[in-house]
């Protein structure tokens, strides 16, 4: 049987790192203080690196600026759709009945 995945609030992810950055503590030795790989541990210090305060949005949300291209894509998706039905409308109707 699987384990439940564990979730980290922002705050618990900020901590972890500060432990890291402000008091010089190794990777290893925060890692078997807070229970988590190391893995993790880098990916949350990658993130604040690149965003900051931004982050950790919450709740498997993705940051403002990396929801858009998301929706964008979704929205091209949408309407590719809606012009190949359109196409094939406009075939259907453009032919000679038999």
């Amino acid at each position: 049987m699987a384990r439940p995945r564990k979730t980290y609030t922002a705050e618990c992810k900020r901590n972890a790192v500060r432990l890291v950055t402000d008091q010089k503590l190794s990777d290893a030795d925060a890692t078997r203080r807070l229970g988590v790989g190391a893995d993790l541990l880098r990916l949350w210090e990658r993130a604040i690196v690149d965003r900051g305060t931004d982050a950790f949005p919450g709740h498997g949300r993705l940051c403002p600026a990396d929801e858009e291209p998301h929706r964008v894509r979704a929205e091209v998706t949408r309407l590719k759709g809606e012009r190949d039905l359109l196409k094939k409308a406009a075939a259907y109707f453009a032919s000679p009945p038999s």
